[in-house]
């Protein structure tokens, strides 16, 4: 998550998609908006 702020920041982008593989089929996500 701290490596998808930075370069919302240095690329002056808006929106950053994260995903995490937990395993067995399982996972999460998550999207940032930078206001």
């Amino acid at each position: 998550l701290t490596t998808a702020l930075i370069e919302l920041e240095q690329k002056n982008e808006r929106y950053a998609l994260c995903t995490m593989c937990v395993g067995v089929g399982q996972g999460m996500a998550t999207i940032i908006e930078r206001v």
